[in-house]
């Protein structure tokens, strides 16, 4: 009985695959937002204000490391929950892949996080005179509270690893 039980349970890892497959279409919607943004921005490129270009390459960036963060979870999480990637030897393989254990995958969450939230805040202070104050002060205490957290959470990893 325990034995089947300890099976089922194993076994279950694998209804986390289809999620992991459905991250390539959230991935692939990133893909489709980001062409879409570039297009409407180059007809206009040589006309448009140079604080406005900074805008919409900061959104530009932006979806990059959401993008760069879905590959991350998608196939750190598959090797560390499902299975192994059993790529061919000839097959491109990513360096990083196979590395990254839990601790190093939440810590990679965590600073892109900050990363995209500092990048929030940039483009609020690049329009600063569009945004009220009270609103600009719970975007900088937000992002404080995503920077603490990332360094408590680095902090702690540190710790638990002596």
């Amino acid at each position: 009985m325990e034995r089947s039980m300890e099976r089922m349970m194993y076994a279950s890892r694998w209804i986390l695959a289809p999620i992991y497959l459905g991250m390539s279409v959230a991935l692939l919607a990133l893909a489709i937002k980001f062409f879409q943004e570039l297009f409407h921005i180059i007809p206009y490129i040589l006309e448009v204000d140079e604080s406005l270009l900074i805008l919409k390459l900061l959104t530009l960036i932006d979806l990059t490391l959401v993008a760069s963060l879905i590959v991350i979870v998608m196939f750190s999480g598959y090797e560390n929950f499902v299975s192994r990637m059993d790529l061919s030897e000839g097959a491109e393989k990513l360096d990083w892949l196979g590395t990254h254990d839990y601790t190093s995958l939440k810590m990679k969450v965590a600073s892109s996080i900050v990363a995209i939230s500092s990048i929030h805040l940039l483009k609020v202070f690049m329009n600063i005179h569009a945004t009220d104050n009270d609103k600009i002060m719970w975007y900088v205490i937000v992002h404080l509270a995503f920077v603490l957290s990332a360094f408590f959470m680095g902090y702690l990893d540190k710790l638990t690893k002596h």
